[in-house]
């Protein structure tokens, strides 16, 4: 296991006077909070350990060798007797790489709780969701994942994990920080703490810290969520603890939702689509789609349906998507579907009512088409079509023959017929389009 901080002797070649003073036993952690962000290669991490100190001055080694920490961010706050411990000064000894050297003042003797803070680049997440269609269609069970990946060079055992969304911005970038030789450059320098802390505009304050998680009731095995709002930020932190070391990725619960009310619909436009009739599949984030307690971050949702006995589903599609607001409306992309079906087929085309200019040339004319559109269900449910006709010009006027012809006017040159088809059944409707060109759109409204 790689960790981060370690005690070790020191030459006098490479730290000089450091070489004098003893150094203090640091001990293990005894907790961890790990505080990913999305929007930025960037972690916050808090650890607590409890100190050993003598009285008067003590030297604490920290390293961060083989790992992406960022020395600039590096902060220690006695947790105790903050009035009898001074911590003077953080100090990178020349031709060191890799190790800062905390001055510590201390008018006690023994074990004093202290938090280490830093920020670290390699952390990530990103989220996923599973849904399961009922058999009818109308409704899904919901469950959403999250994946953490630790390639930060440095273990985190038993690591309590929150998760930010929202975007972040930086001066530097972490990793960045991490690969250099030397904090800021030249190897001669000692940088103090106050230093640093001129430096710590890359990140928003309130982002060090956020607001405290509260305590977790165990209420199962599952993992929870809790979520919170942070002004333009929003904190989800994750039941429990998790042990991810470097290198590994885990896959962590986050939510599930039995019975959300969706809708499923199809849609056909030859100039969006091609020749395909596309699924999409919506919902709302809100109490009454059994969801709307907090926003749902992006990620990409697997849909599939319960095909009855034996458990037994049926892949439908999937769809990436964006943060999902309370009380917003999301519409997801499944995919071509294979068993719905338009077939669009121009049956007539004609010019009519030619207009001459003063010259006898041809200065206007009706374009006319006659169209017959068949639909298909081939699925054992029913489901609802979108179809939609653009024209070549504003100027048109449509007639409907057959039984199904109803349309509405969706823009200046496009119009959408909707049509409810039975489980195994299709439909069919015709319609002529007269289209107005050159002069003879001066009589389009007669």
């Amino acid at each position: 296991m790689k960790q981060c901080l370690c005690i070790a002797a020191i030459a006098a070649a490479a730290c000089g006077a450091w070489a004098k003073v003893d150094l203090t036993t640091l001990p293990e952690r005894e907790t961890v909070q790990l505080t990913i962000y999305n929007s930025a290669d960037l972690t916050l991490v808090r650890e607590s350990r409890p100190l050993t100190l003598k009285e008067g001055e003590n030297s604490l080694q920290f390293s961060w060798e083989n790992t992406l920490i960022d020395p600039t961010s590096l902060e220690m706050v006695p947790k105790a007797r903050a009035g009898q411990i001074e911590i003077s000064e953080l100090v990178y000894p020349a031709r060191v790489r890799n190790l800062g050297l905390w001055k510590v003042h201390s008018e006690v003797s023994g074990k004093v709780p202290v938090e280490i803070t830093y920020l670290t680049s390699g952390l990530s997440w990103r989220a996923f969701y599973m849904g399961t269609l009922t058999a009818d269609e109308k409704a899904m069970r919901l469950q959403g994942y999250v994946v953490v990946t630790n390639n930060s060079g440095e273990d985190y055992a038993n690591a309590q994990t929150r998760l930010i969304v929202g975007k972040v911005h930086m001066i530097d970038e972490i990793a960045a920080l991490a690969r250099r030789q030397y904090p800021y450059g030249s190897p001669t320098e000692a940088v103090v703490l106050e230093r640093l802390r001129d430096r710590r505009d890359q990140v928003d304050t309130k982002l060090y810290f956020g607001r405290a998680a509260g305590v977790l009731e165990e209420l199962s095995k599952r993992k929870e969520i809790v979520k919170e709002g942070l002004s333009e930020y929003f904190l989800y932190t994750i039941e429990g603890t998790e042990t991810i070391p470097t290198g590994w990725s885990k896959r962590l619960p986050s939510f599930e939702a039995d019975e959300v009310g969706v809708v499923n619909l199809y849609k056909f436009e030859e100039e969006r689509y091609g020749g395909q009739v596309v699924r999409f599949l919506s919902f709302k984030n809100d109490a009454e789609h059994k969801l709307g307690e907090t926003p749902i971050p992006g990620g990409v949702l697997k849909v599939y349906r319960d095909v009855g006995a034996g458990g037994h589903l049926s892949y439908e599609g999937q769809s990436a998507f964006k943060y999902i607001p309370v009380d917003e409306d999301v519409e997801l992309n499944l995919g071509a579907a294979a068993d719905v079906m338009v077939e669009p087929k121009l049956m007539n085309v004609a010019m009519e009512n030619y207009r001459f200019d003063s010259r006898g040339n041809i200065a206007g004319w009706d374009d006319v088409q006659t169209y017959r559109i068949e639909a298909r269900n081939g699925r054992a449910v029913p489901v609802k079509i979108e179809i939609k006709r653009n024209f070549a010009t504003s100027y048109w006027k449509l007639t409907n023959a057959r039984e199904y012809g109803e349309y509405e006017v969706e823009d200046l040159d496009t119009v959408k017929y909707t049509l409810a088809l039975g489980a195994q059944s299709k439909q069919a409707f015709e319609y002529t389009v007269r289209m107005y060109q050159g002069s003879r759109q001066e009589d389009w409204r007669e």
